[in-house]
């Protein structure tokens, strides 16, 4: 956490003892080791909480591919194989319908025209 090796812990250790009277050394310490043990459960606490957050951002991520997944494989609600089938079936197996003979040239096709050659 503040990278201390041995040969800081121990000139730490002797500057304490000539600043602090050896009678108060021993509350000093337990002081000091209170607060250290305070600092190190503060740092456990915000990087289980920072990890926590990276899981729940990474949970998101996945759920948002997984509905994307599930929308792109859904199966439109109508499908019928047996209607269709049967459908084209039925279609099949109908006998062709009559082709009408075309009108004579000088004719008109639509009713309206007829109707109109009729009353004139």
């Amino acid at each position: 956490m503040f990278d201390f090796d041995v040969g800081k812990l121990l000139i730490f250790g002797i500057v304490a003892l000539v600043v602090i009277p050896p009678k108060d050394l021993p509350r000093v310490m337990r002081t000091v080791g209170q607060y250290m043990g305070k600092m190190r459960r503060m740092a456990a606490d915000f990087q289980g909480q920072f990890a926590q957050a990276m899981r729940e951002a990474d949970l998101d991520n996945v759920k948002k591919e997984f509905e994307a997944m599930n929308s792109a494989a859904k199966i439109e609600t109508n499908f019928d194989p047996f209607g269709t089938a049967g459908h084209e079936i039925s279609h099949a197996i109908e006998p062709p319908k009559p082709v009408e003979p075309a009108p004579p040239a000088g004719t008109s096709v639509t009713p309206a025209a007829d109707a109109k050659a009729a009353i004139s």
